[in-house]
């Protein structure tokens, strides 16, 4: 059963939060992140990139700039843009963005679940990252963005969260992004037993988003159990922080591609080796996504097409096999441009569906790409079968909304 449970965030300043929640670092280039820095003294920023104030350059991941994060963080404490919750409590936090409304509950979860199973899993980590964010965790003790994780639409859970959404916000407000952040504290005792209670009843979640930050978590957890004496499973390195949302709230987008080259073929050569896997036909649209399982949009010299893979390439019993992304690797993008390896190979890249076709159309449009492929989004229940199955699915398979804020919400190792 889920242990999803309430703990003491640490949160910022009711008059601050606007400026101290932040995208995650990687959102930022390197001109929108100096600005950043340099105009806004309490963004959360400043802690994830402590050498901005003092000007005195540290090495990524080093034990030096680790430091310097978990100083920097302390310091906001101590000046009062965050604050200490004296109460354990649940934090229903809702989000808007371009008219998708999305609602969960921020909480912690146990390692012990994600070691057991409890915690589903559809992503191979890498360790080198995994020990990196283990590192990270083991010195600077927090979190400060949450795993996101799905759960079975719970009735129970809805009607609770359903009236929390109508009383007063503890937080209000709308970043610069357009996007409108609210959150709800929930610290009574009647309603926190009931919602631990009723997540004790499902029997699984899933991880959406945060596989390497789960990893890394109940890396350093084993660690540390270690060499703790007198072990008791309640200290606050047993947990980490998710938020979750019931699978009636998550959307799950396509994850494209675009490829530097054609891998020495021409255009008319490859669309000939496509038609022997694909029913090829030119759209004459301006923009075109795909309307099916197994149809991909393609956009090259300026045309769209739309590819619909033949019955006799692929398996529709097999989870992994029956997925699109597996499909266009195996069939186009490894015999045909010669990509065997998404993580490393440099000719590819990958665009987020929430960008819309357009975004694929403006890569190739650019040179910055020669072609570009759209995928149709993976279904909750195809996810849901592959971490059943014990299954992995390829790498930028799945782009999933909602995305958090860091320093919103943060679970520090010093309290359970």
């Amino acid at each position: 059963m889920a242990s999803v449970l309430p703990f003491k965030a640490i949160r910022p300043a009711k008059d601050k939060v606007h400026l101290v929640a932040s995208r995650s670092i990687d959102g930022y280039n390197r001109a929108e992140l100096n600005d950043k820095l340099a105009t806004n003294p309490f963004t959360f920023l400043h802690v994830i990139n402590p050498d901005f104030v003092d000007g005195k350059k540290t090495k990524p991941g080093s034990k030096e700039r680790l430091t310097k994060i978990k100083n920097r963080f302390k310091s906001f404490i101590e000046e009062k843009i965050l604050k200490r919750d004296k109460k354990p409590a649940y934090y229903i936090y809702k989000q808007i963005k371009n008219n998708n409304e999305y609602i969960g509950i921020i909480a912690c979860t146990s390692i012990d679940d994600y070691m057991n199973g409890v915690i589903k899993i559809h992503e191979q980590t890498i360790t080198q990252r995994e020990e990196k964010l283990k590192e990270y965790l083991e010195i600077c003790e927090f979190n400060a963005e949450p795993v996101l994780f799905c759960y079975p639409n719970n009735l129970t859970i809805d009607q609770i969260i359903s009236e929390v959404a109508h009383t007063n916000p503890n937080y209000d407000f709308t970043t610069t992004d357009k996007i409108n952040h609210t959150l709800w504290v929930i610290n009574d005792t009647k309603t926190v037993e009931i919602i631990n209670r009723q997540f004790e009843t499902i029997p699984s979640i899933y991880i959406a988003d945060g596989h390497h930050r789960s990893a890394s978590s109940a890396l350093l957890g084993n660690i540390r159990r270690k060499t703790k004496k007198e072990f008791t499973g309640n200290e606050a390195f047993n947990y980490y922080l998710g938020i979750f949302f019931s699978e009636s709230q998550l959307k799950i987008y396509d994850y494209n591609r675009i490829v530097k080259d054609l891998n020495h073929l021409s255009a008319t050569e490859l669309i000939e080796k496509l038609k022997e896997k694909f029913y090829v036909k030119p759209i004459l649209t301006d923009l075109f996504k795909p309307t099916a399982k197994h149809e991909f949009s393609m956009y090259l010299n300026n045309k769209w097409y739309s590819l619909i893979a033949k019955e006799n390439i692929f398996n529709n019993l097999d989870p992994v096999e029956s997925l699109d992304s597996f499909i266009l690797t195996e069939h186009i993008l490894s015999p045909l441009l010669g990509i065997h390896d998404l993580k490393t190979d440099k000719r590819i890249a990958f665009i987020p569906g929430v960008k819309g076709p357009e975004a694929l159309k403006q890569c190739v449009d650019d040179h910055k790409a020669t072609i570009a492929f759209g995928l149709f989004p993976v279904t909750l229940d195809h996810l849901k079968w592959i971490a059943d199955t014990n299954n992995i699915m390829p790498p930028k398979s799945t782009w999933v909304e909602p995305k958090m804020r860091s320093g919103l919400v943060i679970y520090s190792f010093e309290e359970v």
